[in-house]
């Protein structure tokens, strides 16, 4: 009897360690599944920044498995373009990444989710449900403010220095000089006062002569003599003989 009551009690036992183990597994599966990447934690916006369209994308995985996110712009259904790709690891707060877009008023963009994890296995590979419509207003252009018109300074009043406003004094060495008493006769040029030329002389600059000029006058004025007493005489003789 004692031996089939310890059986009995270490099959239940057995029994409560199997149970605890399926559900710590299912429990650590169930972890597992709510760590790995989902589509469900990226979202897609259009927004305008400095006047300009951009498409933003958010991932909240808290596993930060990398992921790779490709934009594509829409016509009729179809891929248009592809705006551009980006890689993302997420966290919990959420990491966002940015497409420069000028999208225009009510565009549809398809945002296309590829993650892979450390095993190698594919944990995304779809699109972000539903597709990104832009809204139905474009991003308006920042206007440059006018800038202000400078403000010219004030002409600044110059203040004359001592040496300029007043009059430099007079040296005290320096002699002033008499001035002339009124009525009295300037005094004559030292020129004028030189001895004047005798006349001769003055003419005999004038002239050019030598000291000759004299003689020759002397005899010149002897002959005149001789020669008019030679007519008075003749003319006195002729006289006396017509009285005959």
């Amino acid at each position: 009897m004692a031996i089939l009551s310890i059986s009995r009690r270490t099959a239940r036992t057995v029994r409560i360690l199997g149970v605890v183990s399926a559900s710590a597994a299912l429990a650590l599966g169930a972890a597992g599944n709510a760590l790995a990447c989902n589509i469900k934690e990226f979202s897609a916006e259009a927004k305008c920044e400095g006047g300009k369209g951009v498409i933003v994308v958010k991932d909240v995985d808290p596993s930060g498995t990398p992921a790779t996110i490709t934009v594509f712009l829409q016509n009729n259904n179809a891929d248009a373009k592809q705006v551009g790709k980006q890689v993302v690891k997420g966290s919990r707060q959420g990491t966002t990444v940015t497409f420069a877009e000028d999208w225009q008023p009510n565009a549809v963009y398809r945002i296309h989710v590829d993650a892979v994890g450390k095993n190698g296995k594919v944990l995304v590979n779809e699109d972000i449900k539903p597709n990104l419509t832009t809204p139905s207003t474009a991003c308006e252009t920042e206007t440059p403010s006018t800038p202000a018109t400078p403000t010219e300074p004030e002409p600044e009043t110059s203040t004359p220095s001592a040496s300029e406003s007043e009059p430099a004094p007079e040296s005290e060495s320096a002699t002033p000089t008499p001035s002339a008493p009124e009525g009295s006769t300037a005094p004559a040029d030292s020129a004028n006062n030189a001895p004047s030329p005798a006349v001769g002389d003055s003419n005999l600059a004038e002239t050019g002569a030598d000291s000759n000029t004299g003689l020759i006058a002397g005899i010149a004025a002897a002959l005149v003599a001789i020669g008019g007493g030679a007519i008075f005489f003749g003319m006195r003789r002729r006289g006396t003989n017509n009285n005959r």
